[in-house]
């Protein structure tokens, strides 16, 4: 089944064409991963998929599980199931990241257990990522280092379980067992049900996520996909060679 479809598409921002004539189908149980230089315009499609109203679309459809979201905002994204990890996640100074989960989760599901049974998940799902439980005390990202915050957006991931997850550089800022956790806590997370677009300029956290699809992403286009050993080969020779 198709999880999102995105077809056609045409993104400007501030009258600047960023993403031009971009299609991509993405079905459940798959994992892609984009790849590509920077200004390519890969963060851009992360944000327009999501929704960021920053980003115009000009042209095209983005379908999710068959119906278009185009005209959707943020929120209604995620209550359908679409989530995306930032790049570069912002601090939210006075509230506490459990507290942030807890109304994440409150606005994207139906049901949500006490306030105890909550926490418990919570601390829970921060073991495989290393993370000591008085992190969920913490302000949203406040002084967080850089590994830390990329380990804060994979337990919203986590918590908030999505259909769609879009993780946007995830792997920038991480040492070798950072990096090992977030993809053993991302492949924990995923299923046949389920769907990842993995954005990162490196093969190395696709040696520990396994792509069922890679794209060479230049100029806002999709230049070029294949398989696993597509990211092997950029690593080897380089995005001027990859096409």
């Amino acid at each position: 089944m198709s999880m999102v479809f995105v077809r056609g598409l045409d993104v400007c921002v501030e009258q600047k064409v960023i993403i031009h004539n971009l299609s991509l189908e993405i079905r459940a149980g798959e994992i892609h991963a984009i790849m590509g230089p920077n200004g390519s315009g890969k963060s851009t499609l992360a944000q327009v998929i999501a929704g960021n109203p920053g980003f115009e679309v000009t042209h095209g459809e983005i379908l999710f599980e068959g119906k278009s979201i185009v005209t959707f905002s943020p929120e209604e994204r995620a209550r359908k199931g679409v989530f995306l990890a930032f790049q570069y996640p912002v601090e939210i100074p006075g509230v506490s990241l459990s507290s942030f989960l807890r109304t994440a989760y409150q606005r994207t599901h139906a049901e949500v257990g006490s306030v105890a049974e909550f926490q418990k998940e919570i601390t829970s799902a921060m073991q495989p990522l290393g993370i000591a439980e008085e992190f969920s005390d913490r302000n949203v990202n406040e002084g967080f280092s850089g590994g830390e915050k990329k380990k804060a957006e994979i337990l919203q991931l986590k918590m908030l379980d999505p259909k769609f997850a879009v993780i946007d550089e995830i792997d920038s800022g991480l040492d070798i067992d950072a990096l090992q956790a977030v993809a053993q806590s991302i492949n924990e997370w995923m299923s046949p049900e389920k769907s990842v677009l993995i954005i990162t300029h490196y093969n190395r956290i696709l040696k520990y996520l396994t792509p069922t699809h890679v794209h060479i992403m230049k100029q806002g286009r999709i230049m070029e996909s294949g398989g696993k050993e597509l990211a092997e080969q950029v690593e080897a020779m380089g995005y001027r060679e990859s096409q």
